[in-house]
């Protein structure tokens, strides 16, 4: 019954009622990056969610658009703002996603929505990771985030895609508010971008 709908109907409902509670944070902090970063104040990215379907994720956008003299970005450390840092330390960029949860792409708990590019590089297993909606916070994320390789990260994704429940979510949330709340980990893991995933090397299951 929680798979089938009981979940959805809580992402429906929570996230509804936690963007309305953050509203008033959600403008400010919008019309500070759009003065920030020169009428820019979201992130939109395409995005796999459930069953690969690809979506945009919104985000509040905390890196400027600064290039080098050949044209290229700069590398994130370079482009992030301080403003925009304080917003990812205190998990602020997260919020717009709420509207990805309500309209359905997203769910407040699952794996972490990645890049389009990364989805042949997938091996059987991993792919497993898109079952089920992606999440703004999930099972790699309260069990090290940044901090732990690619493939430890897809396996964490997995085990929560077979094991997932209520009692599995309510315990994601807890150790999530209370990383967010404790600033575990967050100021070192924002300022320290994850290696791109180049593939694994093997097809073989996950341990």
């Amino acid at each position: 019954m929680y798979r089938l709908f009981f979940k959805r109907f809580l992402d429906v409902v929570l996230a509804t009622i936690i963007f309305i509670i953050a509203l008033p944070v959600f403008f400010i902090v919008a019309v500070l990056l759009y003065f920030s970063n020169r009428g820019k104040a979201f992130f939109f990215q395409k995005r796999p969610g459930k069953n690969e379907k690809i979506f945009q994720v919104i985000k509040f956008k905390t890196m400027n658009d600064r290039k080098d003299a050949q044209g290229q970005l700069l590398p994130d450390g370079e482009r992030i703002t301080a403003l925009g840092r304080f917003v990812r330390n205190a998990s602020l960029d997260e919020i717009p996603q709420l509207i990805n949860v309500i309209k359905g792409d997203m769910s407040i708990v699952g794996p972490r929505p990645l890049l389009v590019s990364y989805l042949p590089l997938y091996n059987s297993e991993q792919k497993k990771r898109h079952h089920v909606r992606p999440g703004i916070t999930g099972w790699a994320q309260v069990n090290g985030r940044n901090s732990i390789s690619w493939e430890k990260k897809f396996e964490l994704d997995v085990w929560y895609v077979e094991h997932y429940s209520l009692s599995v979510d309510i315990r994601i949330l807890y150790l999530t508010i209370l990383k967010v709340l404790k600033r575990e980990g967050i100021d070192a893991e924002s300022n320290v971008p994850m290696r791109p995933f180049t593939g694994s090397l093997n097809d073989t299951k996950s341990l």
